[in-house]
């Protein structure tokens, strides 16, 4: 596969508010988001799409000559000769070839260039998110203390493998350049079942791609719709221990169990009345996540009255708009779509919950 060269040239101005504005077109991408991205769903998988999403690993294994102080080791590996780049190269290519993110492909770096696929139109990708093993943070400075650089080489941030790829590609990209928060660690040890050592992902295996449900409140919150409520896999993976079904199907999991799950038989339809519910709702929640449960609210496609449920349940527990809870929800399913007798029912519950009607209907839309 052909690929396009990155030059590394980027030299940060170490003054705290250049150093801001600069860091501007990154972000750092908590990895509930990572996720949610991955699990976005129109007909298909989002995946499908060729300008959906960029997710790029790069794995780089630095040692440093003083191990307290880890960052160091980024700032000296920057002067290693093209021969350790190479060595470096092959290290990263055998942690790739043995577990990484579902998609990502892998960066190569040549002397002080990244290599990027030439598949991947970086200008037209609404996400590109990069990782590495374990950046936290967009900046580290060095200590004042540090004896083993020099005064010149103290000034400004140190920067991990992932922000300086992502540095290099935010000239490439209309939006800003999403950094994993935790890196690969982190993510691979909150979603273990989402790793692979698959390279090469064909266009029908995408398509057969099955998402799994939405995180809304991590490892304790799930948004789904009724396939992925009968997929004992996923019930396996997120470890779910109680349903919330707001559709007229029944699951095969829980039946009978009322403590386990909570059946609210309602049609997809505007005329449906889901307010006499909501009350129970919330506190079936409530007593789940005190038990440390974790739950999966789910209908039949998982975007109408799930998604009604799910908001009556953040204003009640934040006691917030129907407006904020609206957008925190759109951001983990993007495609949540309540119909309008829902969408006035939940302005009802916003004055039963805030006391008062906050919430102009033509802001949700």
């Amino acid at each position: 596969m052909g690929t396009f060269c990155v030059p590394m040239s980027y030299s940060p101005d170490p003054t705290p508010s250049s150093w801001t504005y600069r860091m501007a077109d990154l972000v750092l991408c908590e990895p509930i988001e990572l996720y949610n991205i991955l699990n976005q769903v129109t007909k298909l998988s989002r995946l499908t799409e060729p300008n959906y999403l960029c997710l790029l690993a790069i794995f780089y294994s630095f040692q440093s000559t003083s191990p307290s102080s880890p960052w160091l080791s980024l700032f000296f590996c920057l002067s290693r000769n093209v021969t350790e780049l190479e060595a470096n190269n092959v290290r990263s290519k055998r942690e790739y070839d043995e577990s990484h993110v579902i998609t990502a492909r892998r960066v190569k770096k040549k002397a002080n260039e990244y290599l990027i696929p030439e598949s991947v139109d970086l200008e037209c990708v609404k996400y590109c998110v990069v990782y590495d093993n374990n950046t936290s943070f967009l900046e580290i400075l060095r200590h004042s203390s540090d004896d083993d650089v020099s005064d010149e080489s103290r000034e400004g941030p140190v920067l991990g493998a992932a922000i300086k790829c992502g540095k290099a590609l935010t000239h490439l990209t209309r939006h800003p350049v999403r950094i994993l928060k935790g890196g690969y660690e982190r993510f691979s040890a909150m979603y273990h079942f989402f790793r692979t050592q698959k390279i090469i992902w064909m266009p029908q295996e995408l398509d057969a791609f099955q998402p799994y449900p939405v995180e809304i409140m991590p490892g304790k919150i799930y948004l789904g719709n009724f396939r992925q409520a009968c997929d004992p896999k996923i019930q396996k993976d997120l470890k779910i221990k109680a349903h919330v079904n707001v559709s007229m199907e029944t699951g095969p999991f829980f039946t009978g169990d009322a403590d386990k799950l909570l059946h609210i038989q309602i049609e997809d339809s505007p005329e449906a009345n889901i307010s006499p519910f909501l009350r129970h709702v919330c506190h079936f929640v409530e007593i789940h996540l005190e038990l440390g449960s974790v739950i999966l609210v789910f209908s039949t496609l998982g975007i109408s009255r799930s998604c009604a449920a799910i908001l009556a349940y953040l204003m009640h527990r934040n006691e917030q708009t129907l407006k904020r809870s609206w957008a925190y929800v759109k951001k983990c399913q993007n495609n949540m779509c309540p119909n309008q007798g829902l969408v006035t029912q939940l302005l009802e519950w916003e004055k039963i919950v805030l006391g008062d009607l906050v919430t102009d209907i033509k802001d949700l839309y």
